[in-house]
């Protein structure tokens, strides 16, 4: 069936105040017009409010890269939904592989973000993916398998139908192995078997499932082509407009 892409950038730790609010006036010039793909920046934190000012008016979207469970506490550093909700935030990213490398996150945590981000009507883009250690270590069905699960586990199949999922192969990023098209649609087609299996066919085929893997203007069109590649959560690419573009709209 046909699946209305999805390009999110992610800025990781990456602009100032300044510099993402020029940014972010830079992607909606280039592509906030753009209505035949879905399109968000996900800006740090202390950023989001002057982007949210900054692409008022486009049809570019605004993204958090990260949310708490709990709706407010003792849980200093972090943030709500109820505040990401306030100044405009459509999307979430949840589960980034960086998260649970560096920040102890779990299949145990994403679930309890995924659940709080639906119930407070945000969008979640839950990331999963395996490393350069278990991907060699023939363990990549059963990481992927396990982190889907786990992150989807009491979910139904009408909130995750407003789900994004993200692969991340771990071991393309930074590590200079590049994958190819055929195997992140294969991991795609392997991630979707499972939704299918959680969910039944109907809601999987309508579940987005982003590569996150090192996609640039110069290998986009190729990895959106395949059948089930429906999108790319965007890294260094998304830090300039030009490149952004170029993956939005590739040619």
């Amino acid at each position: 069936m046909s699946r209305k892409k999805i390009i999110a950038g992610n800025w990781k730790m990456n602009t100032t105040v300044e510099e993402a609010a020029a940014l972010a006036k830079d992607v909606a010039a280039v592509v906030g017009s753009v209505s035949d793909v879905d399109v968000a920046v996900c800006p740090p934190y202390v950023n989001l409010m002057a982007v949210a000012e900054a692409i008022k008016g486009s049809n570019v979207k605004l993204g958090a890269q990260d949310v708490h469970w709990e709706a407010k506490g003792a849980f200093t550093g972090k943030v709500s939904c109820a505040m990401l909700k306030s100044i405009g935030v459509t999307y979430v990213i949840i589960g980034h592989s960086e998260q649970r490398q560096y920040f102890g996150e779990t299949n145990e945590t994403v679930n309890k973000k995924t659940k709080a981000a639906l119930a407070a009507s945000l969008l979640p883009i839950v990331c999963v993916g395996e490393t350069l250690d278990e991907r060699n270590g023939g363990k990549m069905d059963a990481v992927i398998d396990a982190q889907v699960r786990g992150g989807f586990e009491g979910i139904s199949a009408a909130d995750a139908a407003k789900c994004v999922v993200a692969y991340e192969p771990v071991w393309a990023i930074g590590t200079g192995v590049t994958a190819t098209s055929a195997q992140a649609n294969e991991a795609h087609i392997f991630i979707r078997k499972i939704l299918t299996e959680l969910f039944g066919k109907e809601t999987a085929d309508t579940i987005r499932i982003q590569y996150g893997g090192s996609m640039k203007p110069d290998n986009a069109k190729e990895l959106l082509s395949m059948s089930d590649v429906d999108g790319g959560l965007i890294g260094g690419a998304a830090l300039k407009a030009s490149d952004f573009a170029g993956i939005v709209q590739p040619k």
